[in-house]
Formats: C-alpha cells, structure tokens, sequence
C-alpha cells in the first residue's frame, strides 16, 4: 500500500513537536495552553501519532485534538483502530507483560471511540514531511519502513541512516519509544520529543515534548517537561478496566516494566533525564 505523506510546504516560526497523548486528555489540555501561551499556531504543532491509548478518555482526546487543528500522522495504535483490529499493532512480544495488559487497555479504547472519532483519524497521513530554515523534515511513527519499530538513542546510527536514506531528510522527528532524545551525526537529526501522555521512566510525573525555533541555522531544540494534573488522570484511568500498573506510573513516573527498551535505556530508569 502506498503511503500518504503530508507536504506542509515551508514552516517558518516556531514548532512544537511531541508524541504519544496515549488519551490523556489532562496532558493534551495543558499542552495546548503551552501552544497558546507561547503563540504557536495551531498548524505549527506537530504529533507522531498515538493520540489514543493507555489512558481513560480516548474520545474527548480525539474530539479535543481535532478542534485544536494540530497536525499529527497516524500511529500504530490509530492504524489499528481505523482498521477494526483486535489488537493494539505495538509489537509487542506474545506473552510478555505489555502485550498482557494491552488485552485491557486496547479493547476499552476501542469500545470508547465513536464513529466520528475513527472519521477523523481516517484523515491523518502515515507521514509529514516539511522545509524548516533550508533543512528538509520528515515525521515517522517508529520508522520509515515499519510503524511500530522502536528506536532509541542507543540504536545504532547505521538503522537511522536507512530512514534519512529512504526519506531523503535532514532530520528525522519520531515517536513511539516513549523517551525523548536527540542523536545527531554531521548534519543529520534524529529527534524524539518524548510523549506527553506517559511518563519518561524517570521518576518524574512531568511528560515531555519540544519546540523548535528557526532563529538560528539550522535550527534551535528546547526539550520541556510539562507539567499537568496528573492525579486527575490517575483517578481516572483507576475505573477497574485500565491497568492499574499505567495509572500507578502516571503517579509515580516509574514505568510497570522494561520490555522494549535496551539495557542502556534500562539502566536509567528513575533518573533525571538531561537534554
């Protein structure tokens, strides 16, 4: 199937960027008044996809995303969705702790999103691409070749050549890993700005994204924490359906398990992360 790519033109000003709402509309909310505050339009702000997830309230997520007007590009979450699948699409291992619990999450997701809801998700691209200061942009999910590939800042330069390569970029803005970090090599840029609907592993309940400013070559990149009412969310998502391990690391910023990360990324859970 062939992909959509989204042309955004020439961007100018500055971008905010992030990832992973995971339907926690508290975090989505007060990323927005981050928006407003800081007089980024709208168009100007960029999501990799998972816009719904491990929290409470995929609906309201969805319908308060597509009033703001953000741009964002599927995840593999919204893929499977759209697709009436049975499964969450995270690649995960079978039997493994995240694939456990995505048995619960997933299926409520599901029961929550409305018609209308899988309409407007039906609209995002699988890419958007754009020029910034003379430097060509490229959004991905997990990766070019494979939405739910989870790539890291350990990931060897070579796996994130392939995708400058076959996207023919400058700099590559991704999701899916859940951890924000820059890897950058000559004129290359791998970012990931972070998700704002889970915690980093860190122990902090703060969440992360970044913006960008074009008033230096070839660009300036600001990771932030945001701050949001996390105890709401928690409540929330403590319905007896959710896991209660994810509303434990909303509270707590510890993730429930390591599964998909590498053991360098292992090694830094409940650190403070330093960007």
């Amino acid at each position: 199937m062939d992909k959509k790519v989204k042309d955004l033109g020439s961007l100018t000003g500055k971008l905010l960027i992030f990832g992973g709402v995971y339907s926690n509309l508290q975090a989505l909310e007060a990323l927005i008044d981050v928006a407003k505050h800081e007089e980024i339009p709208s168009e100007n702000c960029i999501c990799t996809g998972d816009i719904v997830g491990y929290c409470a309230q995929p609906e309201e997520t969805i319908q308060t995303f597509k009033n703001w007007k953000a741009q964002s590009i599927l995840g593999n979450i919204e893929v499977q969705l759209i697709n009436n699948e049975d499964d969450c699409g995270c690649d995960f291992k079978s039997g493994s702790r995240c694939d456990n619990l995505s048995q619960q999450w997933y299926p409520y997701a599901k029961s929550q999103v409305s018609h209308s809801a899988l309409n407007y998700l039906a609209t995002l691209p699988d890419h958007i691409q754009f020029n910034y200061n003379d430097s060509t942009f490229f959004v991905v999910h997990g990766s070019f070749s494979n939405i739910s590939e989870y790539i890291f800042k350990s990931t060897p330069w070579q796996i994130k050549q392939e995708v400058f390569k076959a996207t023919k970029s400058d700099t590559i803005i991704a999701g899916h890993s859940g951890l924000p970090f820059l890897d950058k090599k000559a004129n290359k840029h791998w970012i990931n700005p972070g998700v704002i609907g889970m915690p980093a592993n860190d122990g902090n309940t703060e969440v992360w994204y970044a913006i960008l400013d074009d008033s230096v070559k070839p660009f300036h990149i600001n990771f932030r924490k945001l701050a949001y009412n996390y105890n709401f969310t928690n409540k929330l998502m403590r319905n007896g359906i959710l896991p209660e391990s994810y509303a434990k690391t909303i509270a707590n910023g510890i993730w429930d398990n390591m599964e998909i990360l590498p053991e360098m990324e292992q090694q830094l859970q409940g650190k403070p992360i330093v960007l």
